[in-house]
């Protein structure tokens, strides 16, 4: 079955070719409608049907908008990870780091972590994954941290802004081992 995005992505946005900032997301990707469809199918498939639980997978991408500084990602997913049970408890704590997250949160984190700052999860990282989420769900996870690194740079390169109301990226924490040099959006 076609998710309505993939439906859309012919229709939307055509006609116009200059500005991205005039676009929402499905705008933007109708400019290349064959990669967005295809690719908005995978995502769906990812998001709504993936196996990793809702409130590791919004951990996982909160922590890579705070990381890549995507002002878009965090007003976006802080309102889905209360969703997953994500309190704003945690989402104040992800932002300074992992103190105060332990079993599979934090395995989730730290393997967050070393995906966006080594490009892979270490071996003991690998095996306490699958020790905690079982194979298939560590693997997503992977899939779930590269793809929303990637839409990240994507929409920070079209300067896409957050939606209107979204909350607040908060200041980046040297401290928590994310320190990138990525833009919010909003330069």
């Amino acid at each position: 079955m076609r998710s309505w995005a993939c439906r859309a992505v012919p229709r939307a946005g055509s006609g116009h070719a200059a500005d991205p900032l005039k676009f929402d997301v499905i705008g933007l990707l109708a400019r290349h409608p064959k990669m967005a469809q295809r690719f908005l199918s995978y995502k769906g498939w990812l998001l709504q049907r993936g196996e990793l639980p809702l409130r590791l997978r919004e951990l996982a991408i909160l922590r890579v908008a705070h990381s890549r500084r995507s002002a878009f990602f965090w007003g976006e997913h802080v309102k889905v990870a209360g969703d997953g049970g994500v309190s704003a408890g945690d989402i104040e704590r992800l932002a300074a780091g992992n103190a105060g997250f332990d079993g599979a949160d934090l395995v989730v984190l730290r393997a967050t972590d070393e995906l966006l700052n080594h490009g892979r999860a270490e071996p003991s990282t690998w095996r306490q994954l699958t020790d905690t989420l079982g194979t298939h769900q560590a693997m997503e996870l992977i899939f779930v941290v590269g793809t929303y690194a990637m839409l990240a740079m994507a929409f920070d390169s079209w300067r896409l802004p957050p939606p209107a109301g979204s909350a607040a990226l908060p200041k980046h924490n040297a401290t928590d081992g994310t320190e990138t040099t990525q833009r919010t959006g909003a330069d």
